[in-house]
């Protein structure tokens, strides 16, 4: 994997944390990093006040306001940076956190030093705002001439509907 690839499935992951509250043990992103990472998933899914400050930072970032909330993250979830090796593929890459730490605290670490990345002018990863009204999710995006508005397809036709509609009706 690319390291850029690393950095934002990590971002990813901060997205889905912000936008659902929790990590979805069973998806794929989330269950092969709890595996590789030897990460036990809270039972009940519960990250604290995680989910709310990735939140923030992710708004500060797409709102292009200083990054506040990094700082905090990076205060309350120091990375423990070190040298892995652990996908048997031979080469060396950096860890923000040891295996097998607490989910919140894993989570944390990683993001926390991901986001600080971000903001600090990272250019691999582009973060969005869905512009679907009454959507208001982050997406991570890695398009080619990074202009995607939509965090979903869903949101992107719903708009696109509802413009044709007002379209119409403005003609009739």
């Amino acid at each position: 994997m690319q390291y850029g690839d690393y950095v934002g499935n990590v971002v990813r992951l901060a997205v889905e944390l912000a936008n659902t509250g929790t990590l979805d043990q069973h998806g794929e992103l989330a269950a092969t990093f709890f595996a590789e990472h030897e990460v036990a998933p809270p039972p009940d899914g519960d990250y604290g006040e995680l989910p709310d400050l990735v939140r923030s930072a992710l708004a500060q970032a797409v709102d292009g306001d200083a990054p506040e909330a990094v700082h905090r993250l990076l205060r309350d979830y120091p990375p423990e940076m070190h040298l892995s090796d652990h996908d048997g593929l031979g080469g060396w890459h950096i860890h923000f956190s040891r295996n097998g730490t607490p989910a919140e605290r894993w989570a944390g670490q990683l993001i926390a030093a991901q986001l600080a990345l971000v903001a600090a002018g990272d250019p691999t990863v582009t973060l969005g705002r869905c512009a679907a009204a009454g959507c208001g999710n982050y997406f991570v995006d890695q398009s080619r001439n990074r202009t995607r508005r939509f965090c979903s397809n869903a949101c992107a036709s719903r708009t696109t509907v509802a413009a044709y509609r007002a379209r119409a009706a403005k003609d009739s």
